[in-house]
């Protein structure tokens, strides 16, 4: 049953945090026939299935129909295309976030075993947390797992306006006329393609000299291009001074260029975490950190694990899934060889897609590999010439092994081409042995081989 009682309560393991990887955690725990209590501050599911993962692709979706339709003059003949944002909102709220309500998933929790509380909790002592003044012990241990929130640079003035977040983006009801975006990363890089697709004039502010940074640089290169070629203005390298709102505009003053005016400005900066507030501390742990350090099996301490976000391998729902299964395992004592992580993979859901596993080429050279990459232009395979579409692949194999460390997969349905990558570099499978594969003819993924054949160091 669901708890609201103010009375204390003992399990065998008190999960913080029902994100995606703590939901599965506790619900496995519940099921193996574990007392656990799963606590959460806020909407149970995380931040995955409101306002990130799940909402922001049905953005995306809806903005590649448009996108597909307006190509239509190139393939088939005439279309007139009418942006409709009020679906887009409405299927959001309807069929996807239920209006922000988690009951459905409190109710799935509860039905699996697991004892809801709602509230912030603190580690008060070893296998102790108090939550909002109610005391929950845990026999077994603890499970972190509490996520992160949306960090605003500290530019002057920006956080006294009503600028939006990821939180507010998904939300949003009405597109604005004009939208400043401050970050290139992923989340930068989709909301802007969205919101330009629907109408909206689009400046993206990005302090790094590329977009999508901890990417290969063909990646950013061609999503620039793209955005070029979609009207999204791309200033890289800025430098924000000062931000201020008059009641209907934004401002930004820019480090040596003119200021940048919008309607609206969406801040997609990165993620933080207060890992003071959880109260590591209790447990030895820095709560200065930026993340916990965890060992293969998710420990952080005895009695204490780690997931998700935190552990700093990657905030992503696929990551805080895959440590989940490992730290359920290690509590209750299912052999597990641990997490391995040389094959995560990432994917930006841009148009075009942009896929990523493993290393990029120069974090392979800074460990020191002997690098060579093979490069394939989807442009120059017979389904991106087909598509009339742009797109890379590239390969980055360690010359000594004979194995990929690392690959891209950029272009149209990047992400599912991505998957053979992944597996190749997981099972480091010899590269002699993917170049004798049979790659299907058209395909995307058929350049693959072609890139095989053109690794060289």
């Amino acid at each position: 049953m669901m708890v609201l009682a103010a009375d204390a309560l003992t399990v065998d393991v008190a999960v913080v945090g029902l994100g995606p990887g703590g939901e599965a955690l506790a619900t496995r725990l519940a099921q193996a026939g574990l007392s656990v209590a799963g606590i959460e501050s806020r909407l149970v599911g995380g931040e995955c299935p409101y306002y990130a993962c799940v909402p922001t692709k049905a953005m995306i979706r809806a903005a590649d129909v448009l996108a597909e339709a307006r190509r239509v003059p190139d393939f088939a003949g005439t279309a007139e295309v009418h942006a409709d944002w009020g679906k887009v909102a409405a299927r959001v709220r309807e069929e996807i976030t239920d209006n922000w309500d988690d009951q459905v998933a409190v109710d799935r929790l509860v039905a699996a075993g697991v004892e809801v509380v709602r509230g912030r909790a603190r580690i008060t002592a070893r296998g102790e947390l108090d939550v909002d003044g109610r005391v929950v012990r845990a026999r077994r241990g603890i499970v972190l797992n509490p996520g992160t929130d949306p960090a605003v640079p500290p530019v002057p003035g920006l956080a006294d306006t009503p600028l939006w977040t990821n939180r507010e983006a998904v939300k949003a009801t009405v597109v604005p006329e004009s939208l400043i975006v401050i970050g290139g990363g992923p989340v930068g890089c989709e909301f802007a393609q969205v919101f330009s697709r629907f109408g909206a004039k689009v400046t993206l502010l990005q302090s790094n000299e590329r977009l999508l940074p901890g990417d290969e640089p063909e990646s950013g290169a061609l999503l620039a291009e793209r955005f070029a070629a979609e009207h999204i203005l791309v200033k890289t390298g800025v430098k924000i001074t000062s931000a201020a709102h008059d009641g209907q505009r934004f401002t930004l003053e820019l480090d040596g260029q003119d200021p940048v005016s919008a309607a609206q400005v969406l801040v997609a900066a990165g993620r933080r975490s207060d890992l003071g507030a959880l109260g590591i501390g209790v447990y030895g742990l820095d709560e200065s950190g930026r993340g916990v350090t965890v060992d293969k099996h998710l420990r952080a301490a005895d009695g204490l694990w780690a997931i998700g976000d935190i552990t700093g391998e990657g905030a992503f729902t696929h990551m805080s899934m895959y440590q989940a299964t490992i730290a359920a395992d290690d509590i209750l004592g299912v052999d597990n060889p641990g997490a391995v992580y040389r094959a995560v993979p990432r994917v930006t859901f841009t148009d075009p897609e942009i896929g990523s596993v493993g290393l990029t080429e120069a974090a392979a050279r800074d460990k020191g590999l002997n690098v060579r990459t093979g490069i394939a232009q989807i442009s120059s395979s017979t389904r991106g010439f087909l598509h009339k579409a742009d797109g890379v692949i590239k390969l980055i194999e360690d010359a000594d092994r004979g194995v990929l460390v690392g690959a891209t997969s950029a272009g149209p349905t990047g992400g599912e081409v991505l998957g053979a990558l992944v597996v190749a570099v997981h099972a480091q499978v010899p590269v002699d042995e993917l170049r004798r594969m049979i790659y299907a003819y058209p395909t995307f993924h058929r350049a693959i081989e072609t890139a095989l054949a053109d690794l060289r160091s």
